[in-house]
């Protein structure tokens, strides 16, 4: 703090108030007391005010920071750089709160004075309490983590809606007949979008369950807990207030370049036979791969109703699946693909991990800090055996799994772990555990916190660790992003309804924080499948190839009567086209995640995040920008041959075609979804938009641009929309694996693009930085959208080619076949000089 503030003075009435003042940059607070209740007010920043609300015992004093859970990361905040107060109202350059003294509502209004929503106290004498939040000028609200909608609509934002609890303590998987078992993961950040530029971000940094009512004027949302603690975020637009959510609950780190490409599942995976089956057939296929993803059988599978079970041994079962670490190795040094383990937090009771942990006070305890450990045998959930849950709230338990599980797994080769159940699913809620919050030890203070705990301790685990880690993991809160955590929507079932559903649930997590999150491909609960199984996996690969990270098909498969394979299942051509195109963009798609990290943009955001303004895209989820510059069409339903794409304002380019539409905010008519007979989603690319790419074709065999001819192809692609106004993408590159990047061993490259009259200039810079296994030198190659009647690069004019094949075999070159695209190339050039191709339109 960089001032200390003026004292506080108890006056008439119960009000703790500051003297009128205009200061510069500190942190302030001010206190109010009406009744039996108290609000302290922080301001942290020049749009970033925190507040408390209690009735439950005495306010805490304005000499210290309010109390956060560990879903936020950020408390080192400056304060606004310019505070003023004059009476109850508190002003500062982002915004302006008013305070009522004897209801102790809190009015705010954003920097150019427009009213954005009064909050006031609701039942802060029951345990079931919260605020009325007044609507005000909005109109749409986005966020909230993971609740499926019902109907089979990828549309909707959260006005009109509740957002309800998924069970008694919040976090849960919950069955629907649209959906089957989806997960429910609360992420209290709500998004409120109005006319005008009006906006605003409100983050409720609390752990337990939660309803937000946004049916009515005003809005409620209750909680339970002692203590009320909010955020309200102010700034020009929606890409400025999710920056400022994810400075305060943490920005991604980068994922392993792995974790983009295709990773294989299925319940399960019974030895290293079956493994093997599979992916000898995707390489068969000519189908890229990067990994597996190993169910229960992995460490024996598990004993339903038995404390004899599996469950918590993770460890290999040595006779299905001998010389794991050998088998490891060998499958990237000869296969290009990685293994990510199961991990469950359930320990069976016969186990001798059960004695070790129990003897260490690891485990959750039977109600009482001195209590035996909990067991878990109730009739209806014991599907995985009986025994104990390990208590990540206490950090010692966490660093003790992950020293004596995880770590083999790490030195065996392992390349992320798989983190399931983790709501918890099972649970005894009379429990008693270390806690997330201080003074609650009790279930519900610690039930939507326990996966971000779990996420955590394998965070710390790594830390000494040169590699990166990535986990899947069926639940979470605010702040798991942190951890290198991908969210995925649980058991979901083989159904239209819930394809179309996952793209709504996608929507609001992406505006939750969450940039990796997916679904079992083709879905888990098969059983379910209503339709033409072919359809439904054909469409649900298209959607999740352009969407999802990982690309993951799973399902239930104990019958071995079931296919999950994009070879085996849907239509294989479709798919190996989408899966593809999407091993293309790699370097795309790892450039946002870097981007993600450093600035919190989102990776794959709805449309209204760069369009807010544009009240057609409001509710839209059933399409979905890819970064900015990407818009693909969402496909979900029985026969479904062409669909419409919306195109906010602006000139797109078709992305296959390269065929150029100026819109003026409308709807394109029509498109084939089957096209030369293979199923694709529309997709756009936005005038200046810049796509750096990979050559992949029938050799590749990973997302590093591995080959089965053992060739090299190190090009620089780079797409090109031309656009008027001059653009730039920077790509980053990095060696994909280890944590480098952290420490600055990251190569950027600028690619830039304009038209001026009659001429397009790409130019790609000199690459800057380095890391290890960076190719000194590499071709470039430039896919214009258009024609072109001459191409020259740094003022050479280069050699035309008359045929593709021509253009292929040449060092370097040019090439128009008319399919929408001009093609030019460089030989190999140091990347450290640069480069400017310049196009002569046709």
């Amino acid at each position: 703090m960089k001032r200390a503030l003026a004292a506080l003075v108890l006056l008439a009435g119960g009000l703790f108030a500051l003297a009128p003042e205009t200061s510069a940059s500190a942190v302030r607070r001010a206190g109010f007391v009406s009744g039996g209740a108290y609000l302290i007010v922080e301001f942290l920043d020049d749009d970033l005010v925190h507040f408390e609300l209690s009735a439950a015992g005495p306010s805490p004093g304005t000499d210290k920071p309010l109390f956060v859970t560990p879903q936020v990361a950020e408390t080192g905040y400056p304060g606004p750089s310019d505070f003023a107060r004059n009476g109850d109202t508190f002003t500062t350059p982002g915004l302006r709160v008013e305070v009522a003294p004897a209801s102790l509502c809190v009015t705010v209004h954003d920097a150019a004075g427009r009213l954005l929503h009064q909050a006031c106290p609701r039942n802060l004498d029951q345990p079931w309490k919260g605020l009325t939040i007044t609507r005000g000028g909005v109109q749409h609200a986005y966020g909230l983590g993971e609740q499926f909608p019902r109907g089979g609509t990828a549309d909707g934002d959260w006005v009109g809606r509740v957002r309800t609890p998924g069970g008694p303590y919040g976090n849960a998987m919950v069955f629907d007949p649209d959906n089957g078992p989806v997960g429910n993961a609360q992420i209290p950040v709500l998004f409120a979008v109005g006319a005008a530029g009006l906006n605003y971000g409100m983050f409720l940094d609390q752990a337990h369950r939660q309803q937000w009512d946004l049916t009515g004027d005003p809005w409620t949302v209750e909680t339970s807990g002692d203590r009320l603690r909010w955020y309200i975020m102010t700034g020009p637009d929606l890409p400025d207030l999710r920056r400022d959510y994810m400075e305060l609950t943490g920005r991604p780190p980068v994922p392993p370049r792995k974790a983009f490409g295709m990773w294989v599942s299925e319940y399960g995976f019974d030895d290293w036979a079956e493994v093997d089956d599979r992916l000898n057939g995707l390489r068969a296929a000519r189908f890229p791969v990067d990994g597996f993803v190993l169910d229960l059988q992995w460490f024996g599978g598990v004993r339903e109703g038995a404390d004899d079970t599996r469950m918590g041994s993770l460890t290999w079962d040595l006779t299905r699946f001998p010389d794991p670490a050998g088998r490891i190795a060998r499958y990237e040094a000869e296969q290009g693909v990685g293994l990510i383990p199961i991990e469950e937090s359930y320990v069976g009771r016969a186990l001798p991990e059960h004695a070790d942990l129990a003897g260490r006070g690891f485990l959750v305890r039977a109600g009482c800090a001195t209590c035996p450990p909990v067991y878990l045998a109730q009739d209806d959930k014991d599907w995985w055996g009986r025994g104990g849950m390990i208590d990540w709230t206490l950090g010692a338990a966490g660093d003790h799994w992950h020293a004596v599980k995880r770590k083999p797994l790490i030195d065996q080769g392992v390349l992320g772990h798989w983190l399931d159940l983790g709501e918890p699913e099972i649970y005894d809620a009379g429990d008693w555990t270390a806690g997330s919050l201080p003074g609650e030890h009790a279930h519900a203070g610690y039930h939507n916190l326990y996966n971000l705990a779990w996420a955590a301790s394998v965070a710390r685990g790594y830390a000494a660790e040169p590699r990166r880690p990535f986990l899947l993991t069926r639940s979470g809160a605010a702040g798991i992003q942190r951890y290198g955590a991908a969210m995925w929507s649980a058991d979901i079932g083989s159904r239209l309804t819930a394809l179309a559903d996952q793209q709504n649930a996608q929507m609001h997590m992406s505006m939750s924080g969450i940039d990796y999150f997916g679904s079992d491909i083709g879905g888990f609960r098969r059983e379910m499948l209503d339709s033409d199984l072919s359809e439904l996996y054909t469409q649900w690969f298209a959607d999740a190839a352009w969407f999802e990270v990982p690309i993951r098909p799973h399902t239930e498969n104990l019958c071995n009567c079931f296919q999950t394979s994009p070879d085996r299942v849907g239509h294989t051509a479709s798919n190996l086209a989408n899966l593809r195109r999407r091993y293309e963009l790699t370097p795309y798609y790892y450039s946002l995640a870097h981007r993600a990290h450093r600035t919190g943009e989102p990776l794959v955001p709805p449309l209204v995040y760069h369009h807010q303004d544009d009240p057609n895209v409001r509710e839209l989820g059933h399409e979905k920008l890819i970064g900015r510059d990407l818009l693909v069409g969402v496909v979900a339903g029985r026969g479904e041959r062409e669909r419409d794409v919306y195109l906010p304002a602006g000139v797109w380019y078709d992305y296959y075609s390269g065929a150029r539409t100026e819109s003026a905010g409308q709807w394109t008519g029509r498109r084939p979804l089957w096209v030369d007979g293979e199923f694709r989603l529309p997709a756009y690319a936005r005038a200046g938009a810049i796509i750096p790419k990979m050559a992949v074709d029938e050799a590749t065999m990973n997302v590093f641009g591995r080959r089965t001819d053992g060739t090299r192809r190190d090009e620089l692609i780079v797409r090109v929309y031309p656009g008027a106004t001059a653009s730039e993408f920077t790509l980053y590159e990095d060696d994909g694996t280890t944590t480098g990047y952290q420490r600055g061993e990251v190569r950027t490259t600028a690619l830039r693009q304009q038209v001026t009259g009659s001429t397009a200039t790409v130019a790609v810079g000199p690459a800057e930085g380095d890391h290890p296994g960076a190719v000194p030198a590499r071709p470039n190659v430039v896919e214009l959208a258009g024609r072109a009647s001459a191409v020259s690069l740094n003022g050479t004019p280069l050699p035309r080619h008359a045929t593709r094949d021509a253009f292929e075999a040449a060092g370097s070159g040019w090439y128009d076949g008319g399919d929408g695209y001009v093609l030019a190339k460089s030989a190999a050039m140091d990347v450290g000089a640069a480069k400017t191709f310049v196009f002569t339109l046709a």
